[in-house]
């Protein structure tokens, strides 16, 4: 098990899909979470499940800079209550561009107790720190009101619609390594 970060009350840590898969399965099957993900999203076997993180710890390792999907556990119940994510956006044909994003994915149990802002802000830190990233950009569907509250908290700029991600019309929020002060990491 390979620990990233470490907050007050999360561990971010890479996926073990052997493991995992079956919580995974339970975050990535609920209708009400993968609302806002897009289609490509919903898993419909713990298998499946398997299989994805398999593939996004594979292409991880390809792209070897740094980037990928970690899961979050609470420490107090070593429950993974999400998805923490920092990876190149793909422009509408799925092609990595050369800007970053930050993301979340939260089981529905998990919402509204701040751990998408603590990891997001974990995982800022770490993309401006360690991969020296100049900018990191968010991007939400207009209707996902509880993120957008997210990047606020977290700082980031509204900039406002795009189409240049993932073919569909989304909010960008950007914030740059210039304008932040280290926070801390649990704060």
């Amino acid at each position: 098990m390979t620990n990233l970060l470490e907050t007050d009350r999360l561990i971010i840590r890479s996926w073990i899909p052997e493991r995992d898969a079956e919580e995974a399965f339970a975050i990535y099957s609920d209708s009400e979470v993968t609302y806002f993900l897009g289609n490509g999203s919903r898993v419909t076997s713990i298998e499946s499940q398997r299989q994805r993180l398999v593939d996004n710890l594979e292409r991880s390792q390809r792209r070897n800079n740094g980037t990928g999907s970690w899961a979050i556990i609470e420490k107090q119940t070593t429950t993974i209550v999400g998805t923490i994510l920092l990876k190149q956006l793909p422009d509408k044909d799925g092609l990595a561009t050369q800007d970053y994003e930050v993301g979340w994915h939260l089981r529905r149990a998990s919402w509204g107790k701040g751990y998408a802002t603590e990891a997001g802000r974990s995982m800022l830190n770490y993309g401006f720190n360690v991969l020296n990233l100049p900018v990191i950009y968010a991007v939400v569907k207009p209707e996902n009101h509880a993120s957008i509250r997210v990047t606020q908290r977290l700082g980031m700029k509204p900039i406002g619609p795009t189409t240049k991600y993932y073919g569909i019309e989304l909010l960008l929020f950007e914030q740059n390594a210039s304008e932040v002060r280290e926070w801390k990491a649990g704060g």
